[in-house]
């Protein structure tokens, strides 16, 4: 297993599909249908934002993370048009807003983070939040800073495990039923 900054293009489906598979549960109401959903995400993944564990050619997890510059799956109004039309765009550009969409600019803000399933619970997810700690470091953060669903336990056991600490959490409130969970917990671990 190789633990890389940046994805290689190549691999822009293989991350949109391991994209799906971890978040499309929560995004398939607004995102969906899958195919299309994962074709947009491909198309609006920054390869430049992402830490990837690879073996072969084959990716294994991802650990994505958020700047000033962007976001590892941002994408543009002009590419939701592309993917969904015009009235399909703009009903899905009001949903998406509603999430928390910030840049925390003191902390390195990891943007989503996946294990391929057969991949899950052999150490991928430590290596990433390792790598992705090293990256916020290199960059001059003091800490950094994800957020999980609060209905995702095994993913928050790992992130405790790993030094993180809840420090807050954010209620979606008219958007919970869309998105299929009511709030995300704020966690932060000091580098």
């Amino acid at each position: 297993m190789r633990i890389e900054r940046g994805l290689p293009d190549a691999m822009r489906d293989q991350a949109a599909a391991l994209y799906w598979e971890a978040f499309g549960p929560k995004l398939d109401r607004v995102m969906g249908p899958s195919p299309r959903a994962r074709a947009f995400v491909a198309r609006a993944i920054r390869t430049d934002h992402v830490i990837a564990a690879t073996d072969g050619g084959q990716l294994l997890g991802l650990a994505g993370f958020k700047t000033a510059q962007g976001a590892f799956v941002g994408g543009s109004a002009l590419e939701l048009r592309r993917a969904y039309g015009f009235f399909g765009a703009a009903w899905r550009g009001i949903a998406l807003s509603m999430l928390h969409t910030d840049v925390d600019n003191e902390r390195f803000l990891i943007d989503g983070l996946c294990v391929a399933a057969p991949w899950r619970g052999q150490g991928i997810g430590t290596a990433l939040i390792a790598a992705i700690c090293h990256e916020g470091a290199r960059r001059g953060y003091d800490a950094v800073r994800l957020d999980v669903v609060d209905t995702n336990l095994r993913a928050r056991a790992l992130y405790e495990r790993l030094g993180f600490v809840a420090v807050g959490s954010d209620r979606l409130g008219a958007a919970a039923p869309l998105f299929g969970f009511g709030a995300t917990v704020t966690m932060v671990r000091g580098l």
